[in-house]
């Protein structure tokens, strides 16, 4: 496991944008986002894959989502525009130091940051 330091998030009218940053202790096979608002399961929203650089986004965020990295730092960024409301919950930054076919899949992730809330007015 690694520890995860987040940053970002906020609150934001819809149109807005917000940019989320996340950095491990250590090297990650996987890095990414969740989100979870209340009543619901912990969504995918995006992940990098280091061996080959390949960024994966669901179609929910696809064109308004963007994820980038600094490597060299173990960072992640995602860059969150056109927020609307219901893109409002807790986005949580997951690593995974260990292979795994569940990458789209919270159970993929062994490393998980605290949490930051994005809420999104109308």
């Amino acid at each position: 496991q690694v520890q995860l330091v987040e940053s970002g998030g906020g609150l934001v009218q819809a149109g807005g944008s917000l940019r989320l940053s996340c950095q491990a202790s250590g090297r990650t096979l996987n890095m990414g986002w969740f989100r979870q608002s209340p009543g619901k399961e912990r969504e995918f929203v995006a992940l990098i894959r280091w061996s080959d650089s390949h960024i994966f986004l669901p179609n929910s965020v696809k064109g308004r989502f963007t994820l980038s990295t600094d490597n060299g730092k173990n960072t992640v960024y995602l860059q969150m525009n056109n927020l609307q409301p219901e893109d409002t919950a807790v986005y949580y930054c997951a690593a995974a130091t260990m292979n795994t076919i569940y990458d789209l899949l919270p159970r993929g992730y062994d490393s998980w940051g605290q949490g930051t809330q994005v809420t999104v007015s109308s």
